[in-house]
């Protein structure tokens, strides 16, 4: 059968989203699911919740295999990458890097599944997370955050896509009432962009076209939620430790150190710290943490969850 000119495609950005003519759009990437269970190779357990029953927002959560009622560990939160189309808490990827970054840093982790794009286009996803951040300092009735999680060391912590859901949500925490309270958040390899290239910066014309196509009814490329320079409440920050990871090779890397640089001098009061992977490509530590790279990282990671 010919195809109809409403099957043309404007737009095709593997692994991520091919976006077609007449506004279709289809994800490029299969899910794949892991269910939870007890790691054998590091111990911890892991559980899912729902979080919000008429949404079907839920998280993974992960346990380390020490946890002990008596000493409550610090809580991490954290938001999967993905270009926020593809990945989930629940797939391989993601589900192997908990297990490890739980073990190596001995914390309790809920890591949060929010709808993602085509289905459910921006701003669902930071909708979602800021739906599951309610949830978490609510209290609920799950044992696992009430016998293990210090409710004083609570970090946020994402990759890619990820790492802007952390940025935004701690913002958002400054300006909206809320119970948060933040120790630090993580920000590895952050999908932030602008309309503007910066000084040696690559071709960014695909991650600019992927967050129009994820964000139909965006400003723009300087959006805030994309480009936070471009917010007037960019120094508020609403916790005192930021670490910024970036690696060599990613074209987003020259995106990473600008956030570091102006975080750094806009007037935000806080510990910051920031950390260069070189040679390495855009979240390498989640796609291959058994490279010696991935392990340094994940060890500045640890210390950075454990500092006093």
């Amino acid at each position: 059968m010919a195809s109809t000119v409403a099957d043309d495609v404007v737009f095709e950005y593997p692994p991520f989203i091919r976006v077609y003519k007449d506004g279709r759009q289809e994800r490029l990437r299969e899910d794949v699911f892991v269910a939870a269970s007890v790691d054998p190779s590091t111990g911890v357990s892991s559980k899912d919740v729902v979080i919000q029953p008429e949404t079907g927002l839920s998280a993974r959560m992960y346990l380390p295999k020490r946890a002990n009622p008596a000493t409550k560990l610090p809580l991490v939160i954290y938001f999967h990458g993905g270009g926020f189309c593809i990945e989930s808490a629940f797939c391989p990827t993601y589900h192997n890097y908990l297990n490890l970054l739980v073990s190596k840093a001995n914390v309790v982790a809920v890591s949060v599944d929010y709808r993602r794009a085509p289905e459910h286009p921006l701003p669902v996803a930071y909708e979602d997370s800021w739906t599951a951040l309610k949830w978490v300092f609510s209290h609920p009735d799950e044992e696992w955050l009430t016998k293990y999680a210090d409710y004083n060391r609570v970090y946020m912590a994402g990759d890619s896509a990820g790492g802007n859901i952390s940025h935004n949500m701690a913002v958002r925490a400054h300006i909206e009432p809320n119970n948060f309270k933040f120790k630090g958040i993580v920000l590895a390899h952050p999908y932030f962009i602008g309309s503007t290239p910066l000084a040696s910066e690559g071709d960014m014309d695909l991650l600019g076209k992927l967050w129009l196509a994820v964000y139909p009814t965006t400003s723009g490329l300087d959006d805030p939620l994309v480009n936070p320079l471009k917010d007037p409440n960019f120094s508020k920050v609403a916790c005192k430790r930021v670490l910024v990871c970036v690696a060599g090779l990613d074209v987003l890397v020259h995106r990473g150190k600008h956030y570091h640089e102006n975080l750094g001098k806009c007037g935000w009061e806080g510990v910051l710290e920031f950390t260069e992977t070189e040679a390495e490509p855009h979240v390498f530590h989640v796609s291959t943490p058994e490279v010696a790279s991935a392990g340094k990282l994940m060890e500045r990671v640890v210390a950075f969850l454990n500092a006093p």
